[in-house]
């Protein structure tokens, strides 16, 4: 009899679920994270350990609160630990010259998952390509904010019902505003929905995002009236003039209060219609429509917790 030497049966490489911007995103893939968000809100102690032993990186190269803290407090609840670098473009190897791929090989050895946040348009893309662990996109200067898209549809729909056949009008710095980029893009995946693009000239959205509109033939409309337009929204999705995206504080100053929701404007909003706004504030919206209960920023901030723990579940958890 002869010995034989058999090869172990080959192992099957599991995809790695990255999240690096709206067209990881097919309607199928929203409304499942979407379900699951909503089933952590409702049964809240269901998530606990599902994540246990799982370790996720935060690595923030740009300032951030409720991105954050609504990922680490995610990771918390659904049994995981948090390593923070909140700082990464001072506090880490990047101060010495490290490039982000060779950062992303390493902290990928440490860890279960990476969420990144990066003033270049088109780094989560770059870390994506060299990690062997999940790479989630909080943010990529004024590329995309997936996961803040997410966390809105899921405000909206809770707040509305639906999804579809919204009238929803995107206002302020469209051209660097990263939330409202990937939000025009989630919306044009539900049908009957009209978007409202509401900037001035020089701020509006770019082509990258309107030829992939049309390309979905999503209805859309451009104006520099927020005042003419408010009175037909069904969301008002309101963002400040980013300052760190101008090339100095005088085009900035430019446009800075350009569009201010007040009480008097919001006596125009629909009575059914929801005031949205990713947060944080510079004067865009009065303090004192803060008490109107179709003001939902606040709201849509806390939902970011059950739609970030819905996301690290799919990208993590498996």
């Amino acid at each position: 009899m002869r010995d034989t030497l058999t090869a172990p049966p080959a192992r099957t490489q599991v995809p790695i679920r990255h999240l690096t911007g709206p067209l990881a995103l097919d309607r199928a893939l929203i409304e499942q994270l979407l379900a699951q968000a909503a089933a952590f809100e409702e049964a809240r102690d269901s998530a606990a350990g599902r994540l246990a032993g799982r370790l996720l990186a935060t690595v923030f190269y740009e300032p951030s609160t409720r991105t954050r803290f609504s990922f680490e407090a995610a990771m918390h609840r659904i049994g995981g630990q948090v390593l923070s670098a909140e700082n990464a473009t001072r506090a880490s190897s990047a101060a010495k010259g490290e490039s982000l791929e060779d950062a992303i090989r390493i902290i990928g050895g440490y860890c279960d998952g990476i969420v990144l946040r990066h003033p270049e348009v088109g780094a989560a893309e770059r870390a994506a390509a060299v990690a062997t662990v999940p790479v989630i996109n909080a943010g990529d200067g004024p590329g995309h904010h997936p996961t803040q898209a997410l966390l809105d549809l899921f405000t909206i729909k809770k707040e509305l019902g639906r999804l579809d056949h919204l009238r929803v009008g995107l206002a302020g710095d469209l051209r660097n505003g990263r939330t409202v980029r990937s939000l025009a893009l989630l919306l044009s995946r539900f049908p009957g929905n009209e978007l409202v693009l509401i900037s001035p000239p020089a701020l509006r959205m770019g082509q990258d995002v309107i030829g992939s509109l049309e390309q979905a033939r999503q209805s859309l409309r451009e104006t520099a009236d927020l005042g003419g337009a408010i009175a037909e929204l069904d969301v008002l999705y309101q963002t400040r003039i980013q300052a760190e995206r101008f090339a100095s504080p005088e085009e900035y100053e430019r446009y800075q209060g350009v569009y201010v929701v007040t009480p008097d404007g919001m006596r125009r909003f629909p009575e059914h219609a929801i005031l949205m706004h990713p947060l944080p504030r510079l004067g865009e919206i009065d303090p004192l429509v803060d008490a109107d209960p179709r003001a939902a920023y606040f709201r849509q901030a806390r939902n970011g917790l059950w739609v970030r723990m819905a996301v690290l579940d799919w990208a993590i958890g498996r």
